[in-house]
């Protein structure tokens, strides 16, 4: 679980911005697709007499696999030559190995990087356990933390760069479903930075605001975007 252990910085590169293209999945006919009207912001509250690292788990677990497949089904868009960074919007990510070494790859490797460190994770039992009386290890919550802000980087990805292909699937509306349900148990939960999730702020608070989520500094975190389309940042 080392690689989990990396510390990313945002920063410009310094390069002259490219002008900023429209925003496909922020179009008012694509943002309204759902799969259901359920109200998610009462489904990711910790239920009454459950432990919070086994509704963590539980959760984690969940959101593994469903992004996993929604990824899945762009996966032979998103190639080394038509994704040959990291990137979401103006944002390039980079993996870091078991030595803390910053590694630049193409998106579809940095997301093979995170599926397959992430099911290891999910199917060690020293780390989420299974068995009745087996403890969660002290650092749980922080692991789970780094999973979901891994998992954030893959959805925004989608988003970013295959909303295209998403639409021409028609699976658009399970992708806003998804995005708004992680976005909420993230956010109810403290998981990941908001600083970490300010890249898709635009689209959050068109698909969690009807969803009774708190701003929790949304509107800090607005400002903070427009801002960050004037360069280009590495993390």
């Amino acid at each position: 679980m080392d690689w989990l252990m990396g510390k990313s910085k945002g920063k410009p590169n310094g390069k002259k911005p490219a002008p900023e293209e429209k925003k496909l999945y922020l179009e008012p006919e694509y943002t309204k697709s759902r799969i259901t009207d359920f109200e998610f912001k009462e489904l990711v509250m910790l239920p009454r007499e459950i432990d919070l690292n086994e509704w963590l788990a539980s959760n984690t677990t969940t959101f593994f696999h469903h992004i996993n497949l929604q990824y899945s089904t762009i996966s032979e868009f998103c190639t080394g030559e038509s994704c040959q960074t990291m990137a979401v919007c103006n944002t390039q990510y980079y993996w870091y190995d078991e030595r803390g070494k910053k590694i630049k790859c193409t998106a579809p490797q940095y997301v093979d990087f995170v599926m397959s460190s992430v099911q290891k994770l999910v199917t060690d039992e020293d780390v989420f356990p299974t068995k009745y009386g087996k403890e969660f290890p002290n650092s749980f919550e922080s692991l789970v933390k780094k999973i979901c802000k891994y998992l954030f980087h893959v959805l925004a990805h989608i988003y970013s760069s295959h909303f295209k292909e998403t639409l021409a699937l028609e699976l658009h509306g399970h992708l806003n479903t998804l995005y708004t349900h992680f976005i909420l148990f993230i956010r109810e939960f403290n998981l990941v930075d908001l600083k970490e999730t300010t890249v898709m702020d635009d689209l959050t608070e068109v698909l969690c605001s009807s969803s009774g989520s708190s701003s929790n500094g949304s509107g800090n975190g607005s400002s903070n975007s427009a801002g960050a389309q004037n360069h280009v940042k590495e993390r």
